[in-house]
């Protein structure tokens, strides 16, 4: 992996190899990339492009990668793709819903389409939801009919097994753009945007949406560069990573943990969430994100669990999100690199990659927090 060599790494405390990531992260692969990657959005995912290159230095064909913090399933699929089995975890529904859906997708558009038609038809046949029983923070985003549809193709999409076309269905809940079910409204973190679009002047974006073909287009969209992955030997666990039980023994680790105090996926996800289940809205306990007292609990019981299971040369790649802010006296790379030698000494740190996060792949409204990221790559030993 060839990288520029760039200022030491901020700690004071802990000297390594720093180096620039490789000029190729910084290119677009939203149009390149396998396309189940855009199955449906995930606020603070890792690039397609950047999983891919991680998996391909530090694992083989056929080897067993583990990510316990998998998120949109990025690394997952990519290890998949590329041949990895996979063992990863999340104690997130909607990750869980990601990743099965990216994992095991149907084998083709045909097949897709297939299962979508089907799960319409069986929502149809469902009584008519009573909108008044709905929080009104999640009727304030649709048409009541278009909702009505929304509620009745939740319950089926929900049922085990239909992993797939409830991420699609979830792909479209919100945007301004026709292709979605809401009124305007931004596509990551859902909140409308009806005074850039007021009623008066955009009247037809407010109109009722029908459910059926923009789900059969999105799923058009998701095998527009489909990649089925090449290895069936997956398992995802929806648990915290306290409580996960990593494999016995397994050959590399690429994980990209939450940001330390920077996103609150509870609230980023809350719509979708509410589709899910509707008792999880507020369910997720994202405390290991806002308080570092619980961001380091995790961080402990993960590099414990490394500690027992990395087989000896094999890697384990952490991406932290550098904090800027005021919130904590140390940086949370720091943070990880001295939990890492205290919980797993025989991690030894070869090399920490620094990227910038440019504004442009930002999801706030302002620059603020999250600046840079650092890919902490351990041996070992």
């Amino acid at each position: 992996m060839n990288s520029e060599k760039t200022a030491p790494f901020r700690s004071s405390k802990i000297k390594a190899d720093t180096q620039c990531a490789p000029l190729s992260w910084r290119k677009a692969c939203v149009h390149t990339e396998c396309s189940l990657h855009q199955i449906a959005p995930y606020i603070g995912k890792i690039k397609s492009s950047i999983a891919r290159e991680l998996i391909h230095h530090y694992s083989q064909s056929g080897h067993l990668v583990v990510d316990p913090f998998a998120g949109a399933g990025t690394i997952p699929l990519e290890a998949a793709i590329h041949g990895r089995r996979v063992f990863c975890a999340d104690v997130s529904p909607y990750s869980r819903i990601l990743s099965r859906a990216k994992l095991l997708p149907p084998a083709s558009v045909e097949d897709a389409l297939e299962l979508a038609e089907h799960a319409v038809r069986e929502a149809k046949k469902l009584p008519t939801p009573d909108l008044r029983s709905i929080p009104g923070w999640v009727r304030h985003f649709f048409h009541p009919k278009t909702l009505q549809d929304a509620v009745q193709f939740a319950e089926v999409a929900r049922k085990p097994g239909n992993e797939f076309i409830m991420a699609c269905f979830l792909g479209i809940l919100h945007h301004q753009r026709p292709g979605f079910l809401s009124y305007p409204s931004s596509h990551l973190v859902p909140y409308l945007r009806d005074k850039n679009y007021p009623r008066s002047k955009f009247p037809e974006m407010y109109c009722y949406r029908e459910l059926k073909p923009r789900l059969l287009r999105k799923i058009h969209r998701t095998y527009k560069r489909f990649e089925k992955p090449a290895s069936s030997d997956v398992i995802f666990v929806q648990r915290a990573v306290q409580r996960v039980t990593l494999p016995n023994q397994f050959h590399s680790v690429v994980t990209s943990p939450p940001y330390m105090n920077a996103l609150d996926y509870a609230r980023d996800n809350r719509l979708r969430l509410w589709f899910i289940d509707p008792t999880l809205a507020r369910y997720m306990d994202d405390s290991h994100t806002q308080r570092r007292d619980s961001f380091v609990d995790a961080m402990c019981s993960f590099a414990l669990k490394v500690q027992k299971g990395l087989q000896k040369s094999g890697f384990c790649v952490i991406v932290v999100g550098e904090d800027l802010g005021r919130s904590f006296n140390a940086h949370p790379s720091e943070t990880v690199l001295k939990i890492v030698n205290e919980k797993a000494p025989s991690l030894k740190l070869k090399t920490v990659l620094t990227d910038d996060i440019p504004d442009v792949r930002r999801t706030r409204r302002r620059c603020t927090g999250v600046k840079t990221e650092h890919f902490l790559i351990f041996q070992r030993l």
